[in-house]
């Protein structure tokens, strides 16, 4: 079903028919057989025009008018000198009323004919809305909401005697209107088509100019005082972690834990292997296997082109592992170097955020990030640019699924080993079967519907800068092995029954994070689709539709659900005799609720009362009767 522009209840102007004259209507409905819009203009006629004879507001040029002008309805229903009859719903808004060519005497008829020639000269011209600040606002105003699977019996009738207001909305300035003569209408045309162009085609820049000027006025994370905790914090709150892992009784009694000599947390031969580490996951990356897919629009327009050969390089780089073993190689030789690994990975996360900063610099202002606010501090953390690229080689969406969710099964495997070396075990403990498993169905997943990361927040709005580069270079691979590297020190044994219900809740909490994450991004591919022609839909001012039914229809982040049922399920193997594994739990849960809550206020400023509506029909964010 072809999706459609306008919403129900949004105020836009329609073409009058037979004219090349705009009006301010209110669309009343759509007919998805015939394609045509049920409008209303302010005198009360009621038209179907198509979709191409309706425009925004916004695509119309502002023009100041020193004369007295008034609405189209007012000015046919307004007496003048010679009187005024009732007018027909049939004739054009912009014709004058027939009591000015009948109420004349006939030793007037030069006058009459001077006046009709006067007011045949001039064009009703729609002035555009008017902008707030520094900014374009645009009404965003919907009355109701559609329903993919409801279906009208019938169009309104049309009732030339009822009038409607227009909504009042503070983002709303009234519409005025222009008398300009015919010889301008060539000029004040070109001048209305450029201004188009302006609006339609660069959108994204307008939108980036709003967002650079507002951000700065509620920046994210505390502001600057709080990025700058956060990236002095995170890694010493990282290896202060990892210390503490490795004690024989963590408890805070012995926090902080003895910090190890310079010597067991830096080694130059450590940092030449994590680079090559780099390299070698940057050169499966260029492979030319793969399909290539088109990402979703981005903020400024452009639909960037990727190469989706993830679980490729998976499956090459445990080919290279697996040969390694063969030939002797002892990976949990590893484990003695966990740290120095470690501090390799937070050094090269910070050096490639100073290269991303200084790249930003040069980029072009419709390339950078809308979560930028100009603050040099703030955007080195959250990141500068949007989609920074060495030719076809992106930065962003290669950290943010390769070295660091490949690394993290490889690490799970050299604790898997230590543990079994250390331990003296012909085979890993069942608990470390069961996380390493996990974990690997979680990142294999991951790399298998790859394409499913390019409709993610991190790909369409948040620039490349040290939050995502730390996040999927060292959090990702340190912290969530944790549960891992925890076992390697602290054996638990699990029973079959226990293990069984681990595994239950596992596999349900991936169940909902996977049939929910697909039945969104296959909406978001193709609204359309037959297979999701039982889906109810609430449809939006911008053009697109909210899911309301279906796993978005249970609780408005499903995904999100699904993730923390997971989480949980990695850190119940570990026991319950110390709260450290659990660590991840509580981690994830923080993440995940200050992540919805970002969502919930892009979705509120994006989709207006549609959302409203939305959240009204689904009233709990991540758990049913409880959040």
């Amino acid at each position: 079903m072809p999706s459609r522009k306008f919403a129900d209840g949004e105020v836009v102007r329609g073409r009058w028919p037979g004219s090349s004259l705009y009006y301010e209507v209110e669309i009343l409905s759509h007919d998805s057989k015939s394609q045509l819009y049920t409008v209303k203009y302010k005198d009360g006629t009621e038209l179907e025009l198509k979709e191409s004879d309706i425009k925004p507001l916004t695509s119309f040029k502002q023009r100041k008018s020193g004369s007295t002008s008034s609405s189209p309805s007012r000015r046919r229903g307004s007496k003048g000198s010679r009187g005024s009859r009732s007018r027909s719903r049939s004739r054009s808004p912009g014709r004058p009323p027939r009591s000015s060519r009948r109420s004349a005497s006939a030793s007037h008829q030069p006058d009459i004919q001077e006046t009709r020639r006067e007011i045949l000269e001039v064009k009703l011209t729609p002035l555009v809305l008017k902008p707030f600040g520094n900014s374009i606002s645009r009404y965003n105003g919907e009355a109701e909401h559609v329903e993919r699977n409801t279906e009208r019996n019938e169009l309104p009738q049309k009732n030339t005697q009822e009038k409607f207001h227009l909504p009042q909305e503070s983002s709303y300035v009234s519409t005025q209107y222009s008398l300009r003569p015919r010889r301008e209408e060539i000029k004040l045309k070109e001048t209305d088509f450029n201004e188009e162009k302006l609006v339609t085609k660069r959108p994204a820049l307008l939108r980036t100019y709003e967002v650079s000027t507002t951000q700065t006025e509620d920046l994210e994370f505390g502001g600057v005082p709080g990025v700058l905790l956060l990236m002095i914090g995170l890694p010493v709150f990282l290896f202060l972690l990892l210390l503490m892992c490795k004690q024989d009784e963590p408890s805070l009694l012995n926090f902080p834990p003895p910090l190890p000599a310079w010597g067991d947390l830096w080694e130059t031969r450590v940092f030449g292997v994590y680079l090559l580490w780099f390299f070698v996951q940057a050169l499966f990356y260029l492979l030319p296997i793969g399909k290539v897919v088109e990402g979703m629009p981005l903020i400024n327009g452009r639909r960037l082109k990727y190469r989706l050969n993830g679980f490729y390089a998976f499956l090459l780089t445990s080919a290279a592992v697996g040969a390694s073993l063969c030939w002797g190689l002892e990976l949990h030789s590893m484990y003695r170097h966990f740290l120095q690994f470690a501090l390799a990975a937070t050094v090269f996360s910070a050096l490639l955020s100073v290269y991303l900063y200084a790249r930003s610099l040069r980029a072009p202002r419709e390339e950078l990030s809308p979560a930028s606010s100009g603050n040099a501090v703030y955007d080195f953390f959250i990141g500068r640019e949007l989609n920074p690229r060495i030719g076809t080689f992106d930065l962003k969406y290669f950290c943010e699924l390769r070295p660091g969710l490949i690394g993290w099964v490889l690490i799970n495997l050299v604790l898997l080993l230590t543990e079994m070396k250390l331990n003296n075990r012909a085979a890993p403990s069942l608990a470390m079967i069961l996380v390493n498993s996990f974990q690997l169905l979680y990142v294999v997943d991951a790399l298998w519907n790859e394409e499913a990361v390019l409709t993610t927040m991190d790909i369409l709005r948040d620039g490349f800068g040290f939050m995502l580069a730390f996040g999927d270079l060292v959090w990702v691979p340190f912290i969530y092995s944790f549960q891992a590297f925890y076992l390697v020190h602290h054996p638990n044994e699990v029973s079959w029954p226990v293990a069984s219900l681990i595994i239950v809740l596992k596999l349900s909490g991936y169940v909902i994070f996977r049939c929910a994450n697909s039945q969104k991004n296959a909406f978001r591919k193709n609204p359309a689709d037959p297979k999701l022609a039982h889906l109810k839909t609430i449809h939006t001012s911008t053009g697109k539709s909210l899911l309301v039914s279906g796993w978005w229809g249970f609780v408005r982040h499903p995904n999100y659900l699904g993730d923390l049922l997971m989480a949980l399920a990695w850190s119940l193997p570990c026991g319950f005799s110390h709260a450290l594994p659990y660590f991840y739990v509580v981690y994830f849960t923080a993440l995940l609720v200050h992540r919805e809550a970002r969502d919930e206020r892009c979705c509120r400023s994006k989709y207006g009362l549609a959302w409203e509506k939305y959240c009204q029909r689904v009233p709990y964010r991540l758990v049913p009767y409880l959040y």
